[in-house]
Formats: C-alpha cells, sequence, structure tokens
C-alpha cells in the first residue's frame, strides 16, 4: 500500500481528483494518510475533513523563524511515514531537509508543458497570462519529480490542452485542470503505486 501525504494551498481541487481516484480504484493500492495546508482557511482542509481523511495547518507565519517551520513541517510529514509526497497546488518553498530525506519521492503537478513557463515566479494564474501574452496555441500540465531546482525535477507525465481564440487567464486555467491536472496527477500516483516508475540518470523510466 503506497502511504501518500497531500500538501495544497487553496481549494484543493487537485486532491479531489486524488481523493476521487482512489475511491474509484483509478488509484491502486494507495492510501491518503493526511493533507497538510499552509492556510487554515484552505477549502482542501475541508475535503480532507469531510472525507475522513486527517487535516493539518502548518504555516510559516506561526513561527519566528522559518527554521521553526520547516522543522514542523518536516516532522508532521514524517508522522506519517509516507511513501510518496504530492504537491497538489503547494505554494510554499519546500524545506531543503524535506527534498533530501525523500529523493524522487515527492511529485508536483505544474499547470504548463514543462520546461516552458516555469519555475520562479511561474504559479498559478501567472503562468496561463504568460501562455496567452505569447500566443501559445498549446498548453497543457506536467506532473514531475521534486529536486533542489524550481520545476526541474524528471518528468513523469504530460497532457496538451488546446489555447483557444477568446481565452482569458481563469477560462485556460480551467481547461487545464479539467482536461490535463485531474487526469494525469492521479495516473502519476497510480504509476508510482504500481511500481511502474523508475529515475535513470536524471530521466523517469516507466517499465
Amino acid at each position: 500500500m503506497l502511504k501518500i501525504v497531500v500538501l495544497v494551498s487553496g481549494g484543493g481541487t487537485n486532491l479531489q481528483a486524488i481523493i476521487d481516484a482512489v475511491a474509484d480504484g483509478t488509484i491502486r493500492n494507495t492510501s491518503i494518510e493526511a493533507v497538510i495546508s499552509n492556510k487554515p482557511d484552505a477549502f482542501a482542509l475541508t475535503r480532507a475533513k469531510n472525507n475522513g481523511i486527517d487535516a493539518k495547518c502548518i504555516s510559516p507565519k506561526d513561527y519566528k523563524e522559518r527554521s521553526d517551520f520547516n522543522d514542523a513541517l518536516l516532522a508532521a510529514i514524517d508522522g506519517y511515514e509516507p511513501d510518496l509526497i504530492v504537491l497538489a497546488g503547494y505554494l510554499v518553498i519546500l524545506p531543503p531537509a524535506l527534498i533530501e530525506r525523500y529523493p524522487n519521492r515527492i511529485v508536483n503537478i505544474h499547470p504548463s508543458l514543462i520546461p516552458s513557463f516555469c519555475g520562479m515566479g511561474f504559479y498559478g494564474l501567472k503562468v496561463h497570462e504568460a501562455v496567452l501574452a505569447r500566443g501559445c496555441k498549446v498548453t497543457g500540465a506536467t506532473v514531475h519529480f521534486v529536486d533542489e531546482g524550481a520545476d526541474t525535477g524528471p518528468i513523469i507525465r504530460q497532457k496538451a490542452v488546446e489555447v483557444k481564440q477568446g481565452d482569458t487567464p481563469e477560462i485556460l486555467q480551467r481547461r487545464v485542470m479539467e482536461e490535463a491536472e485531474w487526469h494525469i496527477l492521479p495516473q502519476a500516483i497510480d504509476m508510482i503505486a504500481q511500481g511502474k516508475v523508475t529515475v535513470e540518470d536524471g530521466l523517469v523510466r516507466i517499465r
């Protein structure tokens, strides 16, 4: 059984996609041990509680020193002994110690086709605004392992989404979620749960 902890900052639509996929068997042999958010009012915490999942808020604002927050977050995650950590719209820089402790065991969903429109400053609507400003005809989403860089870890899954004339950032964001994010994130977790994913020479290999 793959034990996962999900980190999220907002409403938790990707979290809901994971919950639904575990429930209907799309994600196999997987248990969601906890949901952790940096925001006490994040609706993701309500989604977790409604589904009988442990929900915690660990916010940098509650600690005088960033190192104290980092220690608290790491201790909370370690307490669940997860096999995989899933970043589902988590807008906090991870403690280096967390990345070091869980190499190739942290995955993130990013709302573009990496390496386009990724890295520092590209998150949320900012990604879709940049896609539209560049006049792209295709965008999409990427699931990747997390390393020390910003969106630089090995890519696991990608899915393209058409950019349509008249799109606003909000409309495009919704389409990318519905057509890509909510599909490839559960797919990636299931692939990992089935032991199909390995990392060799910095690249993901699918068995």
